[in-house]
Order: structure tokens, then sequence, then C-alpha cells
């Protein structure tokens, strides 16, 4: 889907967060916040920045993350973005 892996692997080196490349970060990130799904910050010129807190992520928040934000990449972004928000 055109993502990857922006982190440093080595997780002495990369800290609390995770990021991701996209082409289309930006529209996909503010998708993903829009629709309250995954909460994450956008980095110019290409990356979403995620900070999983470990003291009270579950792996089945990661999971549920990285499902949501596969959707969001499969469904268009476009079509997310234009859809009312949820009040």
């Amino acid at each position: 889907l055109g993502a990857k892996l922006a982190s440093p692997t080595d997780p002495d080196r990369r800290g609390a967060h995770v990021s991701v490349a996209h082409p289309e970060a930006w529209p996909w990130c503010k998708a993903l916040v829009d629709r309250r799904l995954v909460v994450g910050d956008f980095r110019p010129p290409d990356v979403i920045r995620l900070g999983p807190a470990p003291l009270y992520t579950r792996y089945v928040d990661v999971f549920d993350a990285v499902q949501h934000m596969v959707e969001a990449l499969e469904a268009g972004l476009e079509d997310l973005q234009d859809r009312p928000r949820v009040t």
C-alpha cells in the first residue's frame, strides 16, 4: 500500500516512537485523526509518527491501530476525508 517503516529498527535508537512513511502521509494522518481511529502526528514531508505508551498500550491496541491504518489506505484517502465526522 506504499507505507514503510521510517524509524530505526534498533530499539535503543528508536525510543518510544514509531514512524511510518507514505507519499500521502498528511491526508492519511488527517483521515485517521478525523475519524477518531488512530491519533498520530504528521511530520513533513511524508511521515506519520505514533507514540504508543508502553505502560498501557496492549498488543491488541497496536494490532487494531495497524488494521485501521491499512483499511484507511485501502478505502482511499479522499473517501475518508469527505465523510462527516462523528459528533
